[in-house]
């Protein structure tokens, strides 16, 4: 496939037109996608603190599964890439188990203290 380096130009209006509609629902989309992102991560911290709580662990590999399994139905009912639904799941999870790790870290440590001005994370000042 060949793509044109000049955009849009080599288009008519009704191309363009057309094209510019197209790409305002991508935008919608993307910041729909984005807002229901934040509000899922907004529960899964939830779920991190009181799982940190009651000293659960930050993963559990069965809901997962399920999980997985449920998304794969929805992305087949939806007439999306199964495999693709199953790969952006494992992404977020592995974010998540992240989130809840450092959650549970916290809790037993309390919360990492930030590095100093101009010192990178992990770094230690010398003779230390």
């Amino acid at each position: 496939m060949t793509t044109s380096t000049t955009g849009t130009d080599d288009a008519g209006p009704g191309v363009r037109e057309e094209l510019a509609r197209l790409r305002d629902s991508i935008d919608n989309i993307d910041a729909a996608v984005v807002h229901m992102l934040a509000e899922r991560f907004k529960a899964t911290q939830q779920v991190g603190l009181l799982k940190a709580r009651h000293q659960l662990p930050p993963a559990d590999p069965a809901r997962e599964a399920r999980q997985i399994a449920r998304l794969r139905a929805l992305a087949e009912d939806a007439k999306l890439d199964p495999a693709f639904a199953e790969k952006f799941l494992n992404f977020i999870v592995a974010e998540v188990i992240r989130h809840h790790e450092r959650i549970a870290e916290e809790a037993v440590n309390g919360p990492a203290v930030p590095a100093e001005a101009g010192t990178a994370p992990g770094d230690r000042p010398r003779g230390e």
